[in-house]
């Protein structure tokens, strides 16, 4: 099951590289636009020169072009301004993501979702969506990107992280609201390991997820070298979610395949950003006051996102990300109303402010408001 959606993630991430021959960071057309860009880069063994590809110069009406009505033409930002090479990028981006949703959307309603044809046409319309979203927040940053000093991807990140906070849910179905939540990351080379639980003292309700995920292509994350944050992961995790007032328990196991694209090889317009997109399937099963159910659910797992770099050196190092996740068993539900019941949307962010302490924080929207905030403590870091 996770091979026949596998080409989610192929899908997306073949539309990000489209018209970049070898992979390199691609360069604005017209140099006279441009101007290089060196600094110093503060770490913990002293400043380190760190030399960037050449960045556009601000400019006002491209910016302006970019968002209307670059919004609804994917690219015009870039092209007034001469870059024809990312306008063209963009504009393939867009191109590709509607292709797919017609493809695979108008059979989809044609057929009235004939389970004879509903996989591939599904894929195609899920890979268009999220090529066309991914492609849409590019456009914005590629218009007001190059008025803001970009992020760098850390370099290295703790081996260990550990995290207390507080989740609040705002759910129209369940009596729960409060939460205190836990977690641990381990980095061990290409592996991530990580545990989390939410846990609400008046209702009783947990959420407990063990996960841990290996690095097939990249540099892992606590020691990048100079390479930038593409990467592709493999993760596996386990999660048991008890519900004592309603009287039920849900477990299962889940295999992801996640992907991410530094959008500096993309464009340098786009310096300083990335795009995140997985794949996956989870094996589900609930029991019913003290009776298992004997059927298993299965649940595609979908997600896409576009994120920022917190920081450029030192110990100041995270990022942020505004993404869709297609799942429908954790907290904020599904969005009600939509063909196939959407999943929910949300903005995380996750930041080392000092060697030691940070913070991070989550938003989703679905069914239910979820908000979260959490301290971060790092033990045998180094920037």
């Amino acid at each position: 099951m996770v091979y026949r959606h596998g080409s989610l993630l192929l899908g997306v991430l073949w539309g990000l590289t489209l018209a970049l021959p070898g992979g390199g960071v691609a360069r604005a057309e017209e140099p006279p636009v441009s101007e290089a860009r060196t600094v110093d880069v503060p770490t913990a063994a002293g400043p380190v020169e760190v030399t960037g590809e050449e960045r556009p110069r601000f400019s006002l009406l491209p910016a302006t072009v970019g968002v209307v009505p670059g919004l609804l033409l994917h690219g015009l930002g870039p092209l007034v301004a001469g870059d024809t090479r990312t306008a063209t990028r963009l504009f393939l981006l867009e191109g590709t993501g509607l292709g797919l949703i017609a493809a695979g959307g108008v059979p989809l309603a044609l057929s009235g979702a004939s389970r004879r044809v509903i996989g591939p046409l599904y894929v195609a319309t899920m890979t268009g969506f999220g090529l066309l979203s991914l492609s849409t927040l590019a456009s914005l940053h590629a218009a007001v990107g190059p008025a803001i000093p970009p992020g760098l991807a850390p370099q290295r990140l703790p081996p260990l992280e550990l995290e207390l906070g507080y989740q609040y849910v705002a759910d129209p179905v369940f009596e729960y609201r409060h939460f205190v939540s836990v977690g641990a990351l381990a980095r061990l080379s290409r592996v991530r390991l990580e545990a989390g639980a939410r846990l609400s003292p008046d209702d009783g309700n947990l959420r407990v997820r063990l996960g841990g995920a290996f690095r097939l292509l990249g540099g892992p994350e606590a020691a990048r070298g100079g390479a930038d944050g593409t990467a592709v992961d493999l993760e596996a995790a386990a999660l048991v979610h008890r519900y004592p007032t309603e009287r039920f328990d849900l477990a299962g196991g889940e295999l992801f395949l996640r992907g991410r694209y530094d959008m500096a090889r993309f464009s340098p317009r786009t310096a300083g950003s990335f795009a995140e997109v997985g794949v996956g399937m989870a094996l589900q099963r609930y029991t019913y006051e003290g009776a298992t159910d004997d059927s298993l659910f299965e649940q595609l797992l979908y997600t896409f996102g576009y994120g920022v770099y917190l920081g450029r050196g030192g110990p100041f190092r995270g990022e942020a990300l505004l993404y869709y996740d297609h799942r429908k068993d954790d907290f904020p539900g599904g969005l009600r109303g939509g063909s196939g019941v959407p999943g929910f949307i949300g903005l995380r962010g996750r930041v080392l402010l000092t060697e030691r302490w940070g913070m991070s924080a989550d938003m989703q929207v679905g069914s239910a408001w979820v908000g979260r905030l959490s301290l971060v403590y790092a033990l045998g870091g180094g920037s």
